[in-house]
């Protein structure tokens, strides 16, 4: 069984940071349709909590996107693997010169970088600066939001 964890990234649009994430390292966005139906009908959350997204019902506040590898529990779409939940908070990253605590890093393959990094300027992720150290070489971006990542 794979290690069932889950990164949660504060987001302005958690949708569109899914989005973001999930075209840029092959994961797939949850569909938890099912479950939210399921509480809408039960009255235990108001349509408000909720918008469509991809043709479906989805958490207005948060969504998660996962391996398309790994389990997940069909009667909620949560999955049960590797997953990265982005969750709206209410306000903006303050200070965007200042570096993450926590940032994900794409390995992109052997000599693969180049081309990885104008893929995800494409997607909206912008380059900050190109790093070359002792330890190796990668390129320090920001995705839609402003959030670090590198890409080796």
């Amino acid at each position: 069984m794979p290690l069932h964890w889950k990164l949660v990234i504060d987001a302005n649009d958690p949708h569109a940071q899914a989005d973001f994430w999930a075209t840029a390292l092959g994961y797939v966005v949850e569909d938890n349709s099912a479950l939210v139906d399921r509480l809408l009908a039960l009255g235990q959350v108001p349509a408000a909590a909720t918008v469509e997204s991809h043709g479906r019902r989805a958490f207005r506040d948060l969504i998660a996107v996962r391996h398309p590898d790994d389990p997940y529990d069909e009667t909620s779409g949560t999955g049960l693997g590797r997953r990265i939940l982005f969750q709206r908070v209410p306000e903006r990253k303050t200070d965007s010169s200042a570096k993450n605590r926590l940032h994900i890093d794409v390995h992109s393959g052997p000599g693969g970088r180049a081309a990885e990094v104008e893929r995800l300027e494409g997607l909206g992720a912008t380059v900050v600066r190109q790093v070359k150290e002792h330890g190796g070489e990668w390129t320090l971006m920001r995705d839609p939001e402003r959030n670090e990542f590198c890409v080796a």
